[in-house]
């Protein structure tokens, strides 16, 4: 076998290991994709739970009012820890 044809199979081999590796970093792509659109989905459902507490707070009396704060403020900070967990994890 010549040189030529023993450097043409050569990289040939790894042109194919290659291939693979990509294959396997685009599944890994479309793995962190889906787990990307979950933990938005995640996100949203606990700002839209947020912003209904909040307009129960405005529509809160003067009285009332106090007794819900707790509980946005729990969610509130629940909502703001997902978020930074989330950009953590995605390097955002």
């Amino acid at each position: 076998m010549s040189e030529r044809t023993a450097y043409i199979e050569k990289m040939a081999a790894k042109l194919k290991e290659l291939d693979a590796e990509i294959r396997i970093l685009e599944a890994k792509g479309e793995s962190a994709k889906a787990d990307y659109k979950q933990q938005i989905q995640a996100l949203k459902a606990q700002q839209e739970d947020v912003r209904q507490q909040l307009n129960k707070i405005r529509e809160a009396g003067e009285d009332a009012w106090e007794e819900l704060k707790e509980g946005f403020e729990k969610s509130w900070k629940i909502l703001g820890d997902s978020l930074k967990k989330s950009l953590s994890q995605f390097k955002i």
